[in-house]
């Protein structure tokens, strides 16, 4: 009897993700322009190591349009590395950094030149690589330069479409490569795919921004001096900007499988385009520049910045 008790335990231990039951953490590749013209990547990266905890990070692709390279990764890691014995005091679910850096690959280094894909890249081939290594746990790509790799992925191999979710940050990003953008929505209409054209824009823009709330004042009493990571997110912009992060942060709070739902990385609606393509809410829209589905973001402002300064105070005393 006391046999079967302990199969049975094991049992329940071993089908979830690891031996303390916790529930599967979503697989996510990030692909970044980070080092290139907008040192907001480098903020948006920070944040994502911030909650590393929460994810099964796959993969971390440099990606275009501009003079980011792997190494501007690797700079973030090397402060992650860091802070990550602090890190671990409160969670151990944090991957170690050596494994974050085998995990760290380059992309495309210029943007798509024909209406075609014609090349596939280090980072195209990643992708593909992590995508039909697990066929019932989907493989989300957080898309936060220019989606290039993806589209060369998609192009070499249509069948990982089936075993990924896109979430892309357009806007600027898209303008710099719209060849690669503009193959996937003709020719994939069938992409899982979030496209963040405007919404983003509510991780600055609108909100509770009193007191130490503000884009400034939050990142100078909230993030400098905390760990090496805060430091780093001060040196490289030292207010607010994130427009890539609420791609992250989509999966901290509502049901990332249905879009329309409440999050704190927004509220999408589906068009005609596609079964499963997802674009910005236009209900909810900031009256300044009229940003489409910004509000859907910057509504939960006060609630995403509490949860993230909760965290960076484990990191006080790690300078």
């Amino acid at each position: 009897m006391k046999y079967q008790i302990v199969l049975v335990f094991l049992a329940i231990c071993f089908s979830s993700s690891n031996f303390y039951g916790q529930s599967e953490l979503p697989r996510i590749i990030v692909s970044t322009d980070i080092g290139g013209d907008d040192p907001d990547d480098f903020q948006s990266m920070v944040h994502l190591l911030i909650y590393a905890d929460k994810f099964d990070i796959q993969g971390l692709i440099s990606s275009p349009p501009s003079i980011g390279r792997k190494k501007d990764i690797l700079e973030a890691i090397d402060a992650y590395e860091k802070d990550f014995e602090a890190l671990q005091k409160h969670s151990k679910n944090y991957v170690a950094p050596e494994i974050l850096r085998n995990r760290t690959k380059q992309g495309a280094l210029d943007p798509q030149t024909h209406e075609i894909p014609q090349e596939v890249s280090e980072g195209a081939k990643y992708i593909i690589e992590k995508a039909m290594e697990n066929e019932t746990s989907p493989l989300w790509i957080l898309v936060w330069g220019s989606i290039t790799d993806v589209a060369q992925a998609v192009h070499q191999n249509p069948d990982i479409k089936k075993r990924i979710r896109v979430y892309s940050i357009g806007s600027w990003n898209t303008r710099q490569d719209p060849k690669a953008r503009d193959y996937l929505y003709k020719n994939h209409d069938d992409l899982w795919w979030i496209e963040n054209d405007h919404t983003f824009r509510g991780m600055y823009q609108g909100g509770y921004q009193d007191d130490t709330y503000g884009n400034i004042s939050f990142v100078s009493t909230a993030i400098k001096n905390h760990g090496a990571l805060g430091n780093l997110f001060y040196q490289k912009k030292k207010d607010i900007k994130m427009g890539d992060t609420p791609s992250v942060l989509y999966f901290l709070s509502g049901d990332i499988n249905d879009p329309s739902d409440s999050s704190w990385g927004g509220s999408f609606i589906k068009n005609s385009h596609g079964s499963n393509y997802w674009v910005d809410n236009p209900v909810d829209s900031l009256k300044t520049g009229n940003h489409i589905g910004a509000k859907t973001v910057s509504k939960h402002r006060k609630l995403f910045l509490d949860d993230w300064k909760k965290r960076m105070l484990s990191l006080t005393d790690n300078p």
